[in-house]
């Protein structure tokens, strides 16, 4: 045979050999693809930068319901400018496969809000943001009942279903927002006109007090009516129009001065109406003349703490006479000495807003209002020109939608407020 010959026929029995390996591959069923796991998961978040330019130099970036300086000082005659991305946000959900008739959903979100030691320098205040916990949760949904462990929105007010969209930083002044950890039980009726929401819960007090706070709620959403909103800057949805009430009872104790074994406690309440109401509906896909107002109203007792940043700079002195020792570690603004009797502090707050889309352009329009006033301020054993008892609060925002993706916000907002000892300040932010 040739050496030719020979090539051809090495070549051909390779070609063959080939052909049936493929052949035989071919004819395996397709390998099973790697196990990743049966529940899912979803990564959400933002990144944002905030620039804030205040007229005094009262306020951190969150101003909330935080006081402004008095007339005549530094604080007060100066203004300041500050650059941010603390309010950056990261969040994980999760939820298991049903067991049993059982369904888990998770949640676990974080900022860069954390506390920072008193004595942090403006550079580690700023680019070294601590993470905290926004919120850490499970809930167990069953067909009868939701059950929630962990710490999320309060229910005191519905939160956030009522919450307005600002650029500001939340929570804004007036508006009910905060979290705590808490055992919530709910259930929802749901209907083709309307929803039914009954809820309760027991969430973190005052840990002396050894009482948790008790909340309940109602709430009813209408689904043939719904409307274009965002709460905050950012969770752009569409959402039925809803009334809310919700209330919650506490209990405050601390040391008295009658001796190591003796206290003095006080009860607190509090309770909100809500509602939000889309006056022109619109869809995500078509926003144009997009129209949703909504408006709130709290009054209570030792309930400071559901706002951010609210004490009207009353608090029980670590050097108190009229108390124990330890009675000032109390938090600031929930209760107060009334001629030696422990007494809860009360605050009314009035909240309206709304939202506009401009049409045929990616630009809306936000503005808000709010009202505090405390009609027992006078009445506490506090320097009068220390305590504020009035505040006020107004707002216009201007978003762009500049792509799906980005959007980017201005706002011009004032704060407004009075002194027991009735001197009148204000500061005017732009961000």
């Amino acid at each position: 045979m040739s050496t030719a010959r020979r090539i051809a026929t090495l070549v051909a029995l390779i070609a063959a050999t080939t052909l049936g390996t493929a052949s035989a591959q071919d004819a395996q069923p397709p390998a099973r693809p790697p196990v990743t796991g049966k529940w899912d998961t979803q990564l959400y978040g933002f990144v944002e930068l905030d620039s804030i330019w205040d007229s005094t130099e009262s306020f951190d970036e969150i101003a909330g319901n935080g006081i402004v300086a008095r007339k005549g000082t530094y604080a007060y005659d100066n203004a300041r400018l500050q650059l941010t991305p603390r309010n950056t946000r990261l969040g994980f959900r999760f939820a298991s496969p049903e067991y049993e008739g059982v369904k888990v959903v998770g949640l676990l979100e974080t900022d860069f809000f954390g506390t920072q030691p008193s004595n942090a320098s403006e550079g580690s205040f700023f680019g070294s943001g601590l993470l905290r916990i926004r919120h850490a949760n499970l809930t167990f949904k069953t067909k009868y009942v939701d059950v929630m462990f962990g710490q999320s929105w309060q229910l005191l007010g519905w939160q956030p279903y009522f919450q307005p969209a600002t650029v500001d930083l939340q929570g804004v002044p007036g508006e009910l927002y905060s979290r705590q950890p808490q055992v919530r039980v709910s259930r929802s009726f749901a209907s083709d006109p309307v929803t039914l929401d009954l809820a309760v819960a027991a969430a973190r007090g005052q840990r002396d007090a050894a009482y948790p706070d008790l909340q309940g709620g109602v709430r009813v959403l209408f689904n043939g009516l719904k409307g274009l909103r965002t709460v905050g800057g950012t969770g752009t949805s569409v959402d039925p129009a809803a009334i809310g009430v919700s209330g919650v009872t506490r209990k405050f104790k601390i040391p008295s001065a009658a001796g190591a074994d003796s206290s003095v406690s006080t009860d607190g309440w509090g309770y909100s109406l809500d509602a939000m109401l889309p006056i022109i509906p619109a869809t995500l896909q078509r926003r144009d003349n997009g129209l949703t107002v909504h408006g709130s109203f709290q009054q209570g007792a030792g309930t400071a703490d559901y706002y951010t940043g609210l004490n009207g700079g009353v608090g029980i002195p670590a050097s108190s006479s009229a108390f124990g020792a330890g009675a000032g570690a109390i938090d600031k603004g929930l209760v107060a000495d009334v001629n030696g009797e422990l007494k809860a502090v009360r605050w009314r707050s009035i909240f309206v807003g709304g939202q506009y889309h401009l049409p045929a352009a990616p630009l809306w329009i936000a503005v808000n209002y709010s009202q505090m006033y405390s009609d027992n301020m006078r009445n506490l054993a506090q320097p009068a020109n220390k305590v504020v008892s009035r505040m006020n609060w107004a707002e216009g925002s201007l978003f762009w939608d500049a792509s799906p993706a980005t959007r980017l916000g201005l706002e011009y907002a004032r704060f407004m407020q009075r002194y027991v000892d009735n001197e009148f300040v204000r500061d005017d932010r732009v961000q």
